[in-house]
């Protein structure tokens, strides 16, 4: 089976791996078009019925907060009319994130304190949001700054519950690249927000959100995300991180994005359409991938 990832992400961040999962063979493999979203819309005519399932990554189809879907137009032009099912890990985090902070605390030699959490965009990881929440987690939700550059921070699920719903429908109708970090833009780092991340002892997030801003220093630091590079790795650990956690499986030194783990199940499932929560549910507890801990400076 082959699973292909076109990423609207940075092409120097493209990676092949061959793998098992659930014991079967797999290919995963992530293409980054820079930011071209014509040429990531060509990759996917051109690959359309060849490949096994589609990751969408460097963008999302939609977001899911408090259970309601709100639609990104703007990416889903991006693959209408495939044959071969598209998926951007969504419901990958849906399962994966609501319990992560409980799976994730026994993995680590000591407990979390103070018990505070950063997130860059909480509105997008709302799963996530909601698992540190339940786990007693003070929290700084930092959406109006790098969502929109207002240095306001959010503190309640209340505060957010309210912003989702007026932000969200907005953020659908916008062109993608004002709302995320696209090809040679992943690479820059603007530090800004210092008090925020200085706050927190866990800064939790897409990656590129997390690295968007990234002070100078994060000496003693929990960092809680998704995909990372070695080259990421080392970024963090240069700057002080104690502890890198991944709700994804390392292979060959690199995490890959919940959009390529969505469609690897897919694919192996074999349905030929996105997989219900359920589905995957079953398939990610058969598959045990429990969060990663990689020690950086301890």
């Amino acid at each position: 089976m082959h699973v292909v990832s076109i990423s609207l992400g940075s092409s120097r961040r493209n990676h092949r791996t061959e793998t098992s999962i659930l014991g079967h063979p797999i290919t995963l493999e992530r293409i980054g078009t820079d930011g071209d979203q014509k040429q990531a819309r060509k990759l996917y005519l051109e690959l359309d019925g060849k490949v096994d399932a589609f990751g969408v990554g460097g963008a999302d189809l939609g977001i899911t907060m408090n259970d309601h879907y709100y639609p990104l137009y703007s990416v889903r032009k991006l693959v209408e009319g495939l044959k071969t099912p598209a998926v951007d890990g969504g419901v990958v985090r849906r399962v994966m994130e609501r319990h992560l902070v409980q799976r994730l605390e026994p993995l680590l030699p000591m407990p979390i304190s103070p018990k505070r959490v950063l997130f860059g965009t909480a509105v997008a990881r709302y799963d996530m949001v909601r698992s540190f929440h339940d786990a007693g987690y003070e929290a700084l939700y930092g959406d109006m700054g790098f969502g929109l550059g207002i240095s306001i921070p959010l503190h309640s699920l209340t505060a957010l519950h309210t912003l989702g719903p007026i932000l969200l429908p907005i953020m659908g109708r916008l062109p993608f690249e004002w709302l995320y970090p696209t090809g040679e833009d992943q690479e820059k780092i603007t530090p800004k927000f210092g008090s925020w991340y200085a706050w927190a002892t866990v800064i939790a997030d897409d990656f590129l959100y997390i690295k968007k801003h990234l002070p100078d220093r994060l000496d003693g630091k929990i960092i809680v995300t998704n995909t990372t590079t070695a080259a990421d790795v080392e970024l963090l650990r240069v700057r002080g991180v104690r502890y890198l956690c991944t709700t994804t499986p390392r292979l060959e030194g690199r995490t890959f994005g919940t959009n390529v783990m969505e469609a690897a199940l897919t694919a192996i499932a074999g349905k030929n359409r996105p997989l219900t929560p359920a589905e995957l549910q079953a398939m990610l507890s058969e598959a045990d991938l429990t969060p990663t801990v990689l020690p950086l400076n301890v």
